[in-house]
């Protein structure tokens, strides 16, 4: 049996884009996804802490280095310029590797710059 898990989050980033017209998706500075261990077309969930709505899409790279957080397509209608987001992934477990695996969390400053990334085992 396999459980899912929570893998990883990008804690508290700010929207720096909203492209209604793009075909759909999350953009998302590469070395935030690298940090956050978050691979090109992966599934995320997004949390949008002034609005409180929950959405799923899927990661794409931004520009590297921008601190680049753009809501694509349907998602730009979920969020502005300026809102805290927390992005979250999820693994599925399986039941003799649960004790092994560690969460990983990427906390970010005003502009989206890596402040601290620590990891966390479940057990």
């Amino acid at each position: 049996m396999e459980r899912i898990f929570f893998k990883s989050k990008i804690h508290r980033a700010r929207v720096t884009d909203a492209d209604l017209n793009y075909e759909g998706s999350l953009s998302i500075d590469p070395e935030l996804m690298k940090a956050a261990d978050i691979l090109p077309y992966e599934r995320v969930d997004v949390v949008n802490l002034h609005t409180g709505d929950r959405l799923t899409t899927y990661a794409i790279k931004g520009k590297p280095g921008s601190g680049e957080i753009g809501l694509n397509g349907g998602t730009a209608r979920l969020g502005q310029v300026g809102d805290l987001v927390i992005i979250i992934t999820y693994a599925h477990i399986p039941e003799n590797e649960i004790d092994t695996h560690k969460v990983k969390v990427v906390l970010v400053d005003d502009q989206n710059r890596i402040k601290s990334i620590h990891e966390d085992a479940i057990k």
